[in-house]
This record gives C-alpha cells, structure tokens and sequence, in this order.
C-alpha cells in the first residue's frame, strides 16, 4: 500500500509501479467511482473492442454450440 498527497486541486500522484502495471500514461482517461466509501479509479480502454478481443474465450464457443445444436435439430 502507498499512501500519497492530495494538491490544493484535489490532484494525487498514482505511483509509477501502478501505472506500468495497468498502462497509465498521459493522457490516459479514468473512470472515478464512489462506491461502499471508497474512490476507485478505473483506466478506460484506449481501444476498447482490440483490448477487449479473447476476454470471454473461458469454455465452449458460443457459435460452435449454436452450430451443434442445428445439426442435431437437422437429424430430428
């Protein structure tokens, strides 16, 4: 845990060990959220649909299960 300063801005430092880990430069536009009594800051996705690509691979593919599915309707 690191603990910062706030400015008279209300401006902190996110340390650098943070901003290599989620890709933070300048710039990079985050999301503020209060939620429970504490401030999250959430990096945005610069390109949200390439960043996103692969996210959801974990177990079967939809598409393939829709086209099994058809198939074996099509025996029927």
């Amino acid at each position: 845990m690191t603990i910062v300063r706030t400015t008279i801005k209300g401006q902190v430092v996110i340390p650098a060990e943070i901003r290599k880990k989620y890709h933070i430069s300048k710039g990079t536009r985050v999301i503020v959220l209060d939620k429970d009594g504490d401030i999250i800051l959430k990096p945005l996705l610069k390109e949200p649909v390439k960043e996103a690509r692969g996210r959801f691979r974990t177990g079967a593919s939809a598409l393939k299960a829709l086209v099994e599915d058809r198939k074996e309707e099509a025996k029927h």
